[in-house]
This record gives C-alpha cells, structure tokens and sequence, in this order.
C-alpha cells in the first residue's frame, strides 16, 4: 500500500465530475487500499478518488466503525430524510470549515471492492461522510453549499 499525494482547492480535478467505473479490477482494490491508507495517514473520515487525483467515482469512508468503500455511489434522493446542520472540513482545503446542511438519513447503493451490489442505510456521522465524499465524485466541494466558512486563521 502507498500514501498518495492529497490534491488542493483548486486543483481542477476536484471540479470535475468524476467517470463511472466499469470494472472492478485489481488496479482498483489497489486504489482503494491506497486510498484508505492515505486518509488514515491524514486522520480523515473520508476520501474521493478525484482526492488524490484520480477521477474515477471510488470513496472510501471509516467514521471509526470500519472502512466502507463504494464504487459508483449513488444517494437515493427519495430515500433520505431529515435535515442536520453541522461542521464540516476537507482534506483538500485544509484549515477550512463550514456549517452545512445534509440529510440526517440516506440509503446509498453502489459496488463493494469485489464488485457486488451493495445497499448502505446509514445516519448521522456516517450519512454526512457519505453525502460529502459522493458531491465530490460530481466536482462539489462542502464549500458550495457551506452556510458559514470558517479558516482556522478566523479563530
């Protein structure tokens, strides 16, 4: 496994909308690892593949339950509920932080790291991860929807 670089605000990778993966094959398991390693390593609780500049729709998530890794997420729209507003931050803008508004429930679907269908309930922390890695596989940064932004030099 390897520590990959974390791209930064505004690299153009982080705006762009991030391509389907139509396999998945050893190059991305091997990504995934790689990128668990890397948010690790960054004491991150999430990260999107256009993260360490790789523009493909893989994130990897561990709020401190186990990673989750999901390949071509999907947030089911009509299946979240609640509204929550709280902190977020980014390890592309370091320093930075916002209050946004998520969703307080979603069920995401997509592929688990051998490729099979997978369908993920989840709230709270782990909702919120979800929802700010998968904006990210669409070039959206918490930034574009933060009510308030905060940089630790404001402090």
């Amino acid at each position: 496994m390897a520590i990959l670089e974390i791209v930064k605000d505004p690299d153009p990778v982080l705006r762009r909308k991030a391509e389907p993966v139509t396999q998945v094959t050893k190059r991305i398991r091997r990504l995934i690892k790689d990128m668990l390693e890397t948010m690790y390593s960054a004491d991150g609780v999430g990260l999107a593949a256009p993260q360490v500049g790789v523009s493909e729709r893989v994130i990897v998530v561990d709020i401190g339950e186990g990673p989750v890794a999901l390949i071509n997420p999907e947030i089911e729209i009509d299946e979240a509920s609640g509204k929550e507003i709280d902190v977020e931050g980014c390890l592309s803008i370091p320093g930075t932080f916002g209050y946004v508004e998520r969703a307080e429930e979603v069920v995401v679907n997509g592929l688990n790291e051998t490729g099979r269908s997978t369908r993920i309930k989840a709230e709270g922390l782990f909702a919120r991860a979800l929802q700010h890695e998968t904006d990210h596989l669409d070039g959206v940064l918490f930034i574009d929807h933060a009510l308030e932004i905060q940089s630790e030099t404001d402090k």
